[in-house]
C-alpha cells in the first residue's frame, strides 16, 4: 500500500500569537496541569507568578504587606509595593517580553521571570483583573483568555499604592481544578521563610517568620529528634540551616530568589560539595562522603543574578556563575561554608562532637549493610548489629529470601 503523501508549503506555516501560543502549550510555561491535587500542579504555578512579583517589590523595600484571598477556584492578590506604572498596565500583563526587571540594576536578584508570568496568569483564566494604583491614581484593565474585555479610565482613589490581580483559571484547561489549602499554606509559609518580616495575610490569617531558614527547619523537622541544634548560617546572598537526624538518606529543601528549586541544580550541589570538604578539614580526617551526608537535613537558599533555570517553571537552578560577571557559585558557596561553618563548629564543640559521633555511626551502619548484602545465604550465623542498620538489613534479608 502507498503511503499517502502529507503537503507540507507555505500553507502549513503559522504564526500564533502570545496568548494562543501559552493556551495551545501550557505545559511550556506552567509544568503539568493537574486538578490541584498536587502541589505541583499548574494552578498553583499561576498562584506563584503572581506572588512572585509581589515578593520582587518587598525584597526592594516596597511594602511589607501581601494580601492573599482565595478560594477554591478563584484567587485574589495584594501587595502595597509601588504599583505597575499606570501607562503600562496592560502591556505588562497582555504583551510578551514587557517588564520592568531586564534592567539588572533595578531588579539584580528577582523572582519574578522577565516579561512572561502575569502573561501566562492571564492567557490561561477565563477572568483576569489587574488593578494598579500609584500616588493617588488607579488604573483598571479586565482579561477574558487573555483577550482585553474593558480597559477603564485612570481615576482618582484614596487606597495605597500597589498592584491588586484577581483571576480564575479556566477550567476548559484545568478541569476539575481546585485550590487545597495544604498545598498553598505550604507554598505561602516558603515566602515567608525566605523572607523574614514579610507578612502574608491569608484569608484573614497571618503567616510571618522572625528566623528565616531557622524556622522553616525546625517546622519541617519537628517530629524528628536532631543530632544537634540546627546550625543557622546567613551571608550576603547566601543562607543556610543544616543538623542531621536519624532518617535514612538526605534531605534538602532548595531555593534560588525565593524560589522552592525542588530539583536543586548547582548550588544545591554547591553546597554539598562544600560540607563534605569543609567537614573533612575540621577534623583532619577523610571520612567518605555518605557518611558526612547520611541522615542531613537541610536548607539552602541563593540569590543570584539573573539566574538561568532548566525549566520555565523554575525547579532546577542552572547558572554556573553568581553573577554575569562575577564568581563561581561552586566557588561563592564553596568560601561561605568554608569561613561560616568551621567557625560555627569550633565556637561550639558541643555541636562539633555531636556530629562527629553522626558520621562515624554512619560509616558503621554502611560497612554493616555492605557486609550482609556480602554474607552467604547457607553461611555461618550472621552477627548481631545494635545500629539502625538492623531495620535495613531485614529488609534487605526478606528480598532475599522472596528471590
Amino acid at each position: 500500500m502507498a503511503q499517502q503523501q502529507v503537503s507540507y508549503n507555505e500553507d502549513n506555516i503559522r504564526s500564533l500569537d502570545w496568548k494562543e501560543h501559552i493556551r495551545l502549550r501550557p505545559g511550556m510555561y506552567i509544568g503539568k496541569l493537574g486538578d490541584g491535587a498536587s502541589s505541583d500542579d499548574g494552578i498553583y504555578i499561576l498562584i506563584k507568578e503572581v506572588l512572585d512579583n509581589c515578593i520582587d517589590e518587598f525584597v526592594m523595600g516596597h511594602g511589607k504587606e501581601i494580601q492573599l484571598k482565595i478560594e477554591e477556584n478563584s484567587a485574589e492578590i495584594r501587595d502595597y509595593g509601588r504599583g505597575i506604572p499606570l501607562g503600562k498596565v496592560i502591556d505588562c500583563v497582555s504583551k510578551i517580553n514587557t517588564g520592568g526587571k531586564y534592567d539588572s540594576k533595578a531588579f539584580k536578584k528577582s523572582v519574578g521571570l522577565n516579561g512572561v508570568g502575569t502573561k501566562a496568569v492571564n492567557a490561561l483564566s477565563d477572568y483576569f483583573m489587574v488593578k494598579a494604583v500609584r500616588d493617588g491614581q488607579m488604573k483598571i484593565a479586565e482579561f477574558e483568555k487573555g483577550e482585553l474585555l474593558k480597559e477603564h479610565p485612570i481615576k482618582k482613589t484614596d487606597e495605597p499604592n500597589g498592584t491588586y490581580v484577581t483571576f480564575r483559571p479556566d477550567n476548559v484547561i484545568f478541569k476539575n481544578y481546585r485550590f487545597q489549602k495544604d498545598h498553598l499554606e505550604n507554598q505561602l509559609w516558603n515566602y515567608a521563610y525566605l523572607n523574614s518580616g514579610l507578612k502574608l495575610n491569608y484569608n484573614g490569617n497571618i503567616i510571618t517568620s522572625k528566623n528565616g531558614l531557622l524556622d522553616l527547619l525546625e517546622r519541617k523537622s519537628k517530629n524528628e529528634d536532631l543530632r544537634y541544634p540546627i546550625i543557622h548560617l546567613k551571608a550576603d546572598d547566601l543562607e543556610v540551616a543544616m543538623s542531621h537526624g536519624n532518617h535514612y538518606g538526605e534531605q534538602y529543601y532548595s531555593f534560588v530568589n525565593g524560589q522552592n528549586t525542588t530539583q536543586g541544580g548547582s548550588h544545591l550541589s554547591a553546597f554539598k560539595e562544600a560540607v563534605v570538604d569543609t567537614v573533612k578539614k575540621f577534623y583532619n580526617a577523610n571520612y567518605d562522603r555518605t557518611d558526612i551526608l547520611g541522615s542531613i537535613v537541610a536548607a539552602v537558599s541563593i540569590r543570584v543574578e539573573e539566574p538561568v533555570f532548566e525549566s520555565q517553571t523554575k525547579t532546577k537552578l542552572g547558572s554556573v556563575n553568581i553573577a554575569p560577571e562575577g564568581q563561581t557559585i561552586r566557588t561563592f558557596v564553596g568560601n561561605v561554608i568554608k569561613e561560616h561553618l568551621d567557625n560555627h563548629l569550633r565556637k561550639h564543640p558541643e555541636i562539633a562532637d555531636a556530629l562527629k559521633k553522626r558520621i562515624l555511626q554512619s560509616e558503621r551502619e554502611r560497612k554493616e549493610i555492605a557486609d550482609i548484602k556480602n554474607w552467604p545465604t547457607n553461611g555461618p550465623k550472621k552477627p548481631i548489629y545494635t545500629t539502625k542498620s538492623c531495620a535495613i538489613v531485614a529488609y534487605i534479608l526478606m528480598i532475599r529470601q522472596k528471590r
